[in-house]
């Protein structure tokens, strides 16, 4: 599943899977630590596409680089 961010130009793959809780985890191999969740499959990727945009606004800001997918 790939994501598009309206705030970068770049895609970001994510593995979506349930979780022991019920809710739909949601992970982004490419941005360490970036995980989300949601009850629904869409509240998920919703949440993980804001988790997405604020963890490279952080890397923007700190200078540090972006990575690709």
């Amino acid at each position: 599943m790939t994501i598009t961010q309206p705030q970068a130009p770049s895609h970001q793959k994510v593995l979506l899977y349930p979780g022991e809780d019920g809710y739909f985890v949601v992970e982004v191999p490419s941005l360490p630590g970036c995980i989300s969740q949601g009850k629904t499959r869409d509240e998920a990727i919703t949440n993980i596409e804001e988790a997405i945009a604020l963890y490279i606004e952080v890397l923007s800001d700190r200078g540090e680089t972006i990575p690709d997918c």
